[in-house]
């Protein structure tokens, strides 16, 4: 609701976009009944809904792969380390030791590289002393060791006839080894054991990363999403509210699923695709989970933004995997969330060419749109808050056939979402939902869910057993302001708010087509040092021009009261001051509400919703000089006004102010009592 406050940051005028919030209107309803354990979702950037039984497929571990290739590499290390075993050992002896072999004629045969020799003896001999430890032979039981194949090492001063001498005694000196030599195949497979292993890691990371798995370094860290179970997720209509013109536009798709042969013997097509656009809260991707509730059929969501990665191509191939999966189970529902991430018109400043994978990613979603037969069942719901920045490929029939607007609830929407919120929480006798949605025009149904929740916390906090009205107002208070500080205020400070807050009540009750003042405090809250509430009569979808002059009289009336009781302005009516000034600019830029100008707009349809400082300016200068004057004389009259009306009623804001040190907070019964004023004509025909 619209609330004139003491500080820089108050909630916006009615008429401006209020914050949004992007979470749903409803809830869905839970299940009581116990759901058999389910399988675990394959590593996919989408959720799903309502499959069959037996879809998704398990799958593939990792691990088992893994564990086959340690089993593998332990099997040929152990057979070679057979092979050396079995070869026989070998020891190194002295050149001297070889010597003395020869010299018996005990040589078989050599085989020499180098300065190395590998020789094998006719008959064993003893094991010989190492010199290093010359009295190791003598021990017990080395003295029978003997060895028969031996290695060494023939010194480079060497001058003897070592061939000679060999040949003299009978030994056969070979040019290939005496111990028999790994394989090529093993050879081979020792040298490129650790490149064959690098590049096995490399594919896998690779294919890790190419997979439908959600994004980022979830797919590299093996992050798997569990199944989602019909039976406790579904919704369906019952659970949506405050949307019925839209779920009418719904129906006909849901129709089309549970019955579509009535279509086909009319040659009727089912639209392809249907794009639900709107402020961000108000149900879009709640609708579309509640239409394949409603229709029983297998339901896939994803975020534009998980098809997005560094490596180009990965999103054009989760495309095709999602499309691929959808038709396996048609009649189905896929919903991409948030579609402008990658669905923005192509040859923009942020592109960069054929190779850019924002790009490749949304031709793969035309191609697949453009692939399948709406005969196949298989329809793509899509939600956005930008419609407008949008490719035209994806708007043309043939693909997004419809768009759907999702609309702020009206007054009956919203008591229909806080019924639907409502029903779980323990409402106390005194809560009239109808007053409640009355007091919260502008709100969507994600906000309106974060105020039962913010209620039933308030309740919980004050050891209650049920949520009363006042819990409601309070939590609607800390939603718009934020939440109650306890500091202490100066007398003066707190007297000057009580002027500035009873000049903004005054005027509501005083200025002709104003708002109703509902509750005006001095309670310091979020960064307010005081609040006026006013409650707009019923949701206005035009704005007359007195309505407007009458919100910004009212926002400058505590700015006039603090000028008419102490002579002076502070800094506590900077948020009044923008206010004021945004809905004069929209007067004379947008609504052509000035004489001097016309009716003509002066807002490009490009610059629709940027702020003013990213608008360009389809104007002359000598046009803008004449923008700024009139948005001047129109403050500047409605200054005089205010301070007008409240010099004539000066000792009814006395008395409100005085009434506002006392008790803090005021509500409409005892704004009224106090004043003495009544409601205008306009505002109690309108109650």
């Amino acid at each position: 609701m619209p609330a004139q406050d003491s500080n820089a940051n108050s909630p916006p005028p009615r008429g401006a976009t209020p914050p949004d919030r992007s979470t749903s209107p409803t809830a869905p309803s839970s299940s009581s009944r116990p759901s058999p354990p389910t399988p675990p979702h394959p590593p996919r950037p989408w959720r799903t809904e309502g499959l069959p039984d037996g879809q998704p497929p398990k799958p593939r571990s990792r691990w088992k792969a893994i564990i086959v290739g340690l089993i593998g590499y332990a099997v040929v290390f152990s057979v070679l380390t057979l092979q050396d075993r079995l070869a026989g050992p070998q020891v190194a002896i002295p050149y001297t030791e070889l010597k003395a072999q020869v010299e018996k004629k005990n040589v078989s045969g050599v085989f020499a590289r180098g300065d190395s020799i590998e020789g094998e003896l006719k008959s064993p001999a003893p094991l010989p002393a190492s010199p290093d430890k010359p009295g190791e032979a003598e021990k017990p039981g080395n003295a029978d060791k003997t060895y028969r194949q031996f290695t060494t090492e023939r010194p480079t001063f060497a001058r003897d006839d070592l061939l000679g001498e060999l040949t003299n005694g009978g030994a056969t000196v070979r040019a290939t080894p005496l111990v028999p030599q790994r394989g090529f195949l093993a050879n081979l497979l020792i040298s490129f054991a650790p490149t064959l292993l690098f590049l096995g890691f490399w594919i896998w990371m690779l294919r890790r990363q190419q997979s439908a798995m959600s994004g980022g370094l979830g797919g590299l860290l093996g992050g798997r999403q569990k199944r989602v179970d019909p039976e406790t997720v579904r919704v369906t209509f019952q659970d949506v509210a405050g949307i019925d013109e839209v779920r009418a536009e719904i129906n006909e798709v849901v129709d089309f699923l549970k019955d579509p042969d009535k279509y086909r013997r009319l040659g009727a097509r089912a639209p392809k695709g249907l794009l639900l656009s709107g402020p961000p809260g108000t149900g879009k991707t709640l609708l579309a989970r509640a239409t394949a509730g409603e229709a029983k059929v297998p339901f896939f969501s994803a975020s534009a933004s998980e098809f997005i990665e560094m490596i180009v191509g990965v999103g054009a191939s989760r495309v095709r995997e999602l499309f691929t999966e959808a038709r396996k189970v048609a009649p189905s529902i896929i919903f991409i969330d948030e579609i402008d991430t990658i669905g923005r018109a192509r040859g923009g400043p942020r592109s960069f060419g054929g190779h850019d994978e924002r790009e490749q990613t949304l031709n793969q979603i035309l191609t697949e749109m453009d692939g399948f037969d709406s005969r196949e069942g298989v329809i793509v719901l899509a939600a956005t808050n930008r419609a407008d920045v949008l490719d035209p490929a994806l708007l043309r029939p043939g693909r997004f056939d419809r768009r759907v607007l999702v609309q702020r609830p009206d007054r009956a929407g919203r008591v229909g979402i806080l019924k639907v919120h409502t029903k779980h929480v323990p409402v106390a006798a005194d809560v009239d939902l109808e007053r409640l949605a009355a007091e919260t025009p502008g709100l969507v149904g994600a906000e309106i869910r974060n105020l039962v929740n913010e209620a039933a916390l308030l309740a919980a906090r004050k050891d209650q057993s049920e949520v009363h009205a006042r819990d409601f107002s309070e939590a609607l208070e800390k939603i718009t302001l934020g939440p109650a500080r306890h500091i202490l205020l100066n007398p003066a400070d707190r007297e000057r708010t009580a002027y500035h807050e009873g000049g903004h009540t005054l005027l509501g009750l005083l200025v002709p087509g104003s708002d109703p003042v509902h509750r005006v405090t001095i309670v310091p809250r979020g960064m307010a040092l005081g609040a006026t509430y006013q409650l707009p009569i019923d949701d206005r979808t035009n704005y007359p021009e007195d309505y407007l002059r009458a919100r910004i009289i009212s926002a400058l009336g505590g700015r006039a009261a603090e000028q008419l009781i102490y002579g002076v302005v502070t800094t506590g009516g900077e948020n009044d001051l923008q206010q004021v000034t945004g809905i004069a600019r929209q007067m004379v830029l947008r609504w052509g509400m000035s004489e001097k100008l016309g009716p003509i707009s002066f807002v490009a349809p490009q610059d629709d919703g940027l702020p003013p400082a990213l608008q360009s300016q389809p104007y002359s200068e000598t046009t803008a000089e004449l923008i700024d004057s009139e948005v001047r004389r129109i403050i500047e009259e409605s200054q005089i006004e205010a301070m007008r009306l409240l010099a004539a009623h000066r000792d009814q804001l006395v008395a409100l102010a005085t009434a506002l040190l006392k008790a803090e907070a005021l509500d409409e019964r005892e704004i009224l009592e106090v004043t003495g004023l009544g409601p205008l004509p306009a505002q109690a025909a309108g109650a």
